[in-house]
């Protein structure tokens, strides 16, 4: 027995030794993993379009905010590198953090009233009968796709200083609404939320459908009125959107232009209310400066950037839960 014992094991031993398995079999190899290249294909033409339509515009925006180019560069004459001289200039110039600061306010205004305006009407349409929330949808719609220029002109024509509505309604004849920074940013703030509040309202809304039914009718059950409800079951449910739909709303709010564009040529005083679009534009156009307009540019990519990978965060957040 042990001598037949230990040929067994000697025989185990030389064919593991051999590379066989147990069966005496060569053992499988795992084959190479392969990538399939279909999935990079179908993306390549969508990549090489975003590359080419914004690849080579930021370029030229970081070259130019490295250069002293004004108005004898665009005729011709060479630019002369000046490093991060430009961003040393609009860093080190205090107007330029008081419009920082005044278009961070702005957005951080803009975006709260748009987000409690929107669920608010996300809850009203989940409580209307089919006909009203069709009408109500409708009226959404329509101010949803008037273009931002048109928009303004609209809401310019109501705010006008002679024949507005808005000064008939409030007994302001011959008053400017535009003349004064804070009554400006309220216009402004009213034509950016009418703009921005259908987006979150059908968002909101959809998401309201998607709760089941059963959890509020146990909320009900338990006696939890209309608050409690939307506090401990409708706003948990809510909140992933939520995180998003803000994101977006302040990714939007923070590039605002044509809004403040139109109300400065309509009356408004322009160093008074410029926001940081605006004012890289003026420095660019107004006084040729295309330079240090375009490092006020890169500032707000690179504040856009951070937003968007916040953004994106929320986003790979939401896909996990």
């Amino acid at each position: 027995m042990s001598t037949s014992s230990a040929e067994l094991s000697t025989a185990e031993t030389t064919s593991a030794a051999a590379g066989d398995g147990p069966n005496g079999r060569p053992p499988r190899r795992r084959a190479p993993r392969k990538y399939p290249l279909l999935p990079y294909v179908l993306l390549f033409p969508a990549t090489a379009v975003i590359v080419v339509m914004l690849g080579y515009p930021l370029y030229r925006l970081v070259q130019l905010s490295l250069q002293d180019f004004g108005l004898p560069q665009v005729f011709g004459q060479p630019a002369e590198y000046v490093g991060l001289a430009n961003f040393r200039e609009i860093l080190s110039e205090p107007y330029f953090w008081t419009v920082l600061w005044r278009t961070l306010i702005f957005c951080g205004v803009n975006v709260a009233i748009t987000i409690v305006l929107g669920v608010m009407i996300a809850l009203l349409m989940n409580q209307l009968g089919s006909k009203m929330r069709l009408v109500l949808s409708t009226s959404l719609i329509l101010a949803w796709a008037m273009p931002a220029l048109t928009a303004t002109v609209v809401w310019q024509w109501i705010f006008d200083t002679q024949y507005g509505l808005a000064n008939w309604v409030f007994d302001r004849q011959g008053e400017s609404w535009l003349a004064e920074p804070i009554s400006f940013f309220m216009v402004a703030t009213i034509i950016v939320v009418w703009m921005g509040v259908p987006f979150v309202s059908f968002t909101i809304y959809a998401a309201l459908s998607q709760i089941p039914t059963s959890m509020l009718e146990a909320a009900a059950l338990d006696g939890a009125n209309g608050r409690t409800t939307f506090r401990y079951v409708i706003f948990p449910a809510l909140k992933p959107i939520l995180l998003i739909v803000t994101s977006l709303s302040i990714l939007w709010d923070f590039r605002v232009f044509t809004q403040i564009f139109v109300l400065q040529r309509a009356g408004g005083v322009s160093r008074d209310t410029n926001l940081l679009g605006v004012y890289a534009y003026r420095i660019s156009i107004g006084e040729n400066a295309f330079d240090t307009g375009a490092a006020v540019a890169i500032v707000m990519v690179l504040i856009t950037i951070l937003l968007t990978l916040f953004y994106m965060r929320a986003l790979l957040k939401e896909d996990d839960v």
